[in-house]
């Protein structure tokens, strides 16, 4: 079984949260992602997170695009 090496810019799943979002930096144990359309980010642990599928990460980006076309925030 191969390991899973998270790197800065990879699109990930907060397994706690159920958010997707870009890993932006280290800060102790924790990874700070911000979504995928931008905005806040958040602390996660790297043990909560999960590599996504292009699918997965394109539908995310799709559904920050389309609340932003009718004037919602996520």
């Amino acid at each position: 079984m191969t390991v899973y090496r998270l790197k800065l810019g990879d699109t990930v799943e907060d397994t706690g949260t159920r958010r997707i979002g870009k890993a932006m930096g280290f800060e102790g144990p924790y990874v700070q992602v911000r979504p995928v359309g931008g905005g806040r980010e958040w602390d996660a642990r790297v043990d909560d997170l999960r590599p996504v599928t292009d699918a997965d990460a394109l539908r995310s980006a799709v559904a920050v695009a389309n609340a932003r076309s009718r004037g919602e925030w996520l």
